[in-house]
């Protein structure tokens, strides 16, 4: 593999201290190195002058893989008729708007300077497909994080208040499943709409069949996920999505984040808090309820949001809250699709248009910037659309902009509605994010969150040997004032570097080459993993259509898998 001096770059490295300093940095097999290492008989020179030098980015909420973006992308087959890219050069053709094809995905989060992305909902049952469809992206390292909010053997173990056994079981579910962590989506949703009752459950509602109630099973998996020391802590999908006065529910859930920590670590990831924080009883009174969350998650430092920023536009929303999505498909009255996993979870899949004029998605609009911004706090705020849920990833330069920039935001404020903005609070924020910021909530962050920061998020030597350089001189350069440019800068990477290897170059991907799958080993004993694995066989035909062995995901059927151990505390 070819060495790589990228010379006289201004570096931005929070996780090291470094902000905007101009710094060389080298790269060896994959790594980074001291650059005085280097033999400059074997080593390209990247001339880095004026431009600003950063680790890859890492997306830690999108939906890129598995049935329900296929789904997607057969439902909307109009999105790709007229998207075709025809492949060359050695890449794969590239279609689609709202659900990229798999190629799309790749080269659309490289060229923006993504090296990692997390698939953040699959299916235990249907994890092999999710798989299947990361072995197909190209260039970015991935991983996926598993449904275990409805699991009925997951129920049944925090029905009992049997902690350690609830533990062994997620352990043997992530490693069967070769997932990265838990995903709790409207917990217990799905179970309540087998029983005809699923529509805007509450945290204390209580659940047929089980005696739980929502807040119960949070509690019990945070638990539970702490007690095995996860890289990465429990990432929820809070109850009643997409209804108005939400947002209460959503600051109770983030008060749940003390109960169960340990320190000042994170213990609770909510995602796509937008579509969590609205205010009002009814769609004619909603309001914004950033301003309060915002107040709540500055107290509560063991929880951290992303923000399901909205893009106005056309999307195709897909999540595993099955009854939010019926509901919307009664609002937008145009195409549904919905499966349900047996024994674990449900989807929906609704394609929709957010409009600038509507009263609605003009409160929606405000309510992701309204708490980074009044949070300002970028190592617990993360900048995402939920993909393709509130928009493509290709549009986080825009959300970016709109985070530098007040005057970005007082642009778009003229376009949309009126009456709505009378409803929230981000004509009135005057807060700015600056590039130190953003590298922050776009890589630094992202690593710590994830448990990687070992080898990612950062530039230090024996860091893995993913960069993104942008032509843009962040001294220069008033984001402020100038929020166009840097939109357009952060659009298309100069240089991305995926293991010490020049995947982009000039805005376009050059070379195609395959990321990591990463997947967590928790070690449990001995004699719990056979108590475990005797339960979940036992239970298996009662549960599900298939056999046990046919559950297991094989190593063989990854690309490229890595390992993450984790040391438990069982």
């Amino acid at each position: 593999m070819k060495s790589f001096l990228i010379k006289g770059g201004i570096v931005y490295d929070p996780l090291n201290g470094v902000e905007g300093e101009v710094i060389d940095i080298g790269l060896r097999n994959g790594v980074i190195v001291d650059p005085s290492s280097l033999d400059p008989r074997e080593t390209i020179v990247v001339d880095a002058r004026g431009m600003m030098v950063v680790p890859g980015g890492i997306d830690v909420h999108s939906h890129i893989a598995g049935p329900k973006v296929n789904t997607g992308r057969v439902m909307m087959v109009e999105d790709h008729y007229l998207t075709n890219i025809p492949g060359k050069m050695g890449l794969r053709s590239q279609t689609g708007r709202t659900v990229p094809n798999v190629y799309k995905i790749g080269y659309g989060y490289a060229r923006l300077g993504y090296t990692t992305v997390v698939e953040a909902a699959s299916p235990p049952l249907k994890t092999r497909h999710t798989h299947e469809e990361l072995d197909s992206i190209p260039i970015i390292d991935k991983m996926t994080l598993i449904l275990m909010d409805s699991n009925w053997i997951a129920l049944d173990y925090i029905s009992e208040g049997d902690l350690k056994g609830l533990a062994g079981y997620i352990a043997w579910l992530l490693h069967a499943t070769k997932g990265y962590g838990v995903k709790i989506v409207d917990p217990g949703a799905d179970l309540a709409w087998l029983y005809g009752k699923g529509y805007g459950i509450d945290l204390d509602t209580q659940l047929p069949e089980y005696n739980l109630t929502p807040r119960e099973i949070i509690l019990m998996l945070g638990e539970a996920s702490t007690l095995l020391n996860l890289p990465h802590p429990i990432h929820v999908h809070c109850n009643r999505l997409g209804y108005p006065g939400n947002y209460s529910t959503t600051t109770r859930t983030l008060e749940l984040s003390s109960k169960y920590s340990t320190g000042n670590k994170i213990s609770m990831h909510i995602t796509h808090v937008q579509f969590t924080g609205y205010k009002g009883s009814t769609w004619a009174t909603l309001g914004s309820g950033g301003e309060e969350i915002a107040r709540i998650l500055r107290r509560q430092r063991n929880a951290s949001v992303d923000l399901g920023q909205i893009i106005f536009g056309s999307v195709t929303t897909m999540t595993a809250d099955a009854p939010f999505e019926h509901v919307l498909f009664h609002i937008s009255r145009w195409k549904w699709a919905f499966a349900d996993v047996e024994a674990e979870t449900a989807s929906g899949i609704v394609p929709y248009r957010y409009r600038r004029r509507n009263y609605v998605n003009t409160v929606q609009w405000t309510i992701g910037l309204e708490v980074a911004l009044l949070t300002k706090d970028p190592w617990r705020t993360f900048i995402t659309t939920d993909h393709p849920n509130a928009g493509p990833f290709t549009k986080y330069p825009r959300v970016i902009a709109w985070l530098m920039s007040r005057r970005a935001r007082e642009e778009e404020m003229k376009k949309v509605n009126r009456r709505a903005l009378k409803k929230t609070a981000l004509p009135a924020v005057d807060e700015e994010f600056d590039f130190n910021d953003i590298i922050i909530a776009t890589r630094a962050a992202p690593a710590k969150l994830l448990g990687l920061e070992d080898f990612k998020g950062h530039l230090g030597i024996g860091a893995q040997a993913d960069i993104a350089i942008y032509n843009i001189d962040p001294g220069k350069v008033d984001p402020s004032r100038d929020w166009k440019i840097v939109e357009k800068a952060l659009s298309r990477a100069e240089y991305v570097f995926k293991d010490g290897r020049i995947v982009v170059r000039g805005g376009r991907v050059v070379e195609e080459t395959y990321g990591s799958t990463l997947y967590v080993k928790p070690e449990i004993p001995e004699d719990l993993s056979k108590t475990i694995v005797d339960k979940v066989r036992e239970m298996f035909p009662y549960y599900y259509s298939i056999q046990y062995s046919n559950f297991i995901v094989d190593l063989s059927e990854i690309r490229k898998p890595r390992e993450i151990p984790v040391k438990t505390l069982l």
